[in-house]
């Protein structure tokens, strides 16, 4: 039994394109049609390519939103504490524990908030959220699955995305 060398081997990837999709979503929908043809989709890959970082700005951060975003996640990790605190102790004592723990955690998570963003000295004013992003998601068929793939999605109707190219041998 010849040894599969991998889906991310380029020659491999290059001879085994089933299709390419422009989001990520119309790729994941050409492997459930697979999937609803019985296709051993276990076979297959979505491959992201030409990968690009998002940095999304969501908004000017002062020194009053880092201790109020500090504050926020210093309670939570009050109360996670709390709990696992409250585990140990009988009664209605568990209550106050809660509170004292959501309280300190929140003045802790504050105060680092407004000293991590005031150690920064205007560097960065602003928050933001960051992605990976694919302009293009190729549907990779592994073990000779290819035109098995192609086969299945012309019969599901989708054609095959944006066709690749069959394989051409090298001379």
């Amino acid at each position: 039994m010849p040894e599969d060398p991998g889906p991310l081997n380029p020659i491999t990837i290059a001879w085994n394109t089933v299709s390419s999709y422009a989001t990520y979503e119309e790729a994941q929908a050409a492997v459930d049609r697979l999937s609803d043809e019985h296709f051993p989709v276990e076979q297959l890959d979505i491959i992201g390519t030409d990968l690009r970082l998002v940095e999304r700005v969501t908004g000017r951060l002062t020194k009053g939103r880092a201790a109020a975003a500090g504050a926020a996640s210093g309670a939570w990790f009050g109360l996670f504490i709390a709990l696992l605190v409250g585990l140990f102790t009988a009664g209605p004592v568990w209550l106050g524990l809660i509170v004292g723990g959501i309280l300190i955690g929140a003045v802790w998570g504050a105060l680092f908030g407004f000293v991590g963003h005031a150690a920064t000295r205007g560097r960065r004013d602003f928050s933001s959220t960051k992605s990976l992003v694919a302009s293009r998601y190729d549907l990779i068929a592994r073990g000779g699955h290819a035109d098995q793939a192609r086969a299945a999605l012309e019969r599901a109707g989708l054609g095959s995305g944006t066709a690749a190219p069959p394989p051409q041998p090298s001379r």
